[in-house]
């Protein structure tokens, strides 16, 4: 059966350097020449060396030999597509891999290839993004290179109403793929914080295109901070990465691959099961989900409560201060409350 071809964005990268990338990475223990090399992808060997520049800009770290070539010291952290796919296999997001070194937003991306028809499951990667995004228009922080940049286009067949579980699969996913990083269990702040030690090291953006009773396609963003040392000084009291939780350099390759993994498990579950197991697993792993003091902060109002638990759909419940009984809370700022 003919596959779709793949959408031709501007700023994607030259699937000749993700060919460049894998055929180094795959081949690290030995030394190979730069004819070869272009052969390989078909290039020039003056191409090749452009290119060695470039991915030693971006760090990885290419040794060259006079009169022999090249090889990797280190296996490339570099998230192109051919390093991944076949660490994705059996999954729906091995097939349509779309890789940018620098980019917008994935978001903006994903929303574009949405429109256009490109299937569930598609992922879209940056290394890094000039207008990031979070909830409600906040920037997103993308330092190169350091952190997973990544979006997912599903296509489900639910209603719109049942969005905001998408997010949490999303944040479970994310949740257990860092769990193995980090010496401390994280925590997860309704609807799309993960945190450590308090401090945030992820979140989640989602976004779709949807009738009253149908969901077109939805869009799944999901930032972490990696392998970043410092914060900038406004946000080092509330945000984290996990090397500085840990003091260690992480494979972002590594830790992708198990959020996609986790992704696709957690998907498929509710999927097939509804949202129940869903809001039972947010039950298990979140500080957030019941009892505890929060700060709501919404377009219309804030107030304080005590958290009541998930609806059914993935809305939170909370019980206010004021007296005003149960408020379900569809979207807005939460804050843990003195």
């Amino acid at each position: 059966m003919a596959t779709k071809r793949m959408a031709n964005l501007p700023g994607i990268t030259d699937r000749r350097i993700d060919a460049l990338l894998t055929l180094l990475a795959e081949n690290s223990t030995i030394v190979i020449s730069g004819a070869k090399i272009a052969k390989e992808i078909g290039v020039t060997r003056q191409q090749v060396w452009r290119w060695i520049q470039k991915m030693r800009e971006l760090g990885v770290r290419v040794k060259g030999h006079p009169h022999t070539g090249y090889h990797i010291e280190r296996a490339p952290d570099i998230l192109v597509p051919q390093l991944l796919s076949h660490r994705l296999f059996g999954t729906p997001f091995a097939r349509r891999i779309y890789h940018f070194f620098k980019v917008d937003s994935t978001n903006t991306v994903a929303m574009q290839l949405g429109e256009q028809g490109e299937p569930h499951g598609t992922v879209v990667l940056a290394e890094e993004q000039t207008a990031g995004r979070g909830r409600a228009g906040r920037k997103w922080l993308s330092e190169k290179s350091a952190g997973i940049h990544c979006t997912v286009l599903l296509r489900p067949q639910i209603p719109p109403a049942y969005a905001p579980l998408l997010t949490l699969v999303a944040g479970l996913a994310a949740r257990d793929a860092a769990a193995e990083e980090l010496d401390v269990l994280p925590d997860i702040r309704w609807p799309n914080d993960l945190l450590a030690h308090g401090k945030k090291f992820a979140g989640i953006l989602t976004e779709m295109h949807a009738e009253p009773d149908r969901m077109h396609y939805a869009v799944v963003g999901i930032g972490i901070n990696v392998n970043q040392t410092k914060m900038p000084e406004d946000l080092g009291h509330i945000a984290t990465s996990l090397r500085m939780e840990t003091g260690k350099l992480h494979s972002r390759l590594d830790l992708l691959v198990r959020l996609l993994r986790h992704l696709d498990r957690y998907y498929n579950q509710f999927i097939a099961e509804g949202g129940l197991p869903i809001v039972r697993r947010f039950a298990e792993v979140s500080s957030y989900f019941q009892g505890k003091r929060v700060r709501i902060t919404t377009a219309a109002e804030a107030f304080t409560g005590t958290t009541a638990g998930l609806e059914p759909s993935g809305v939170l419940r909370v019980m206010r201060d004021d007296g005003g009984g149960i408020e379900p809370v569809l979207s807005g700022d939460v804050a843990e409350a003195s």
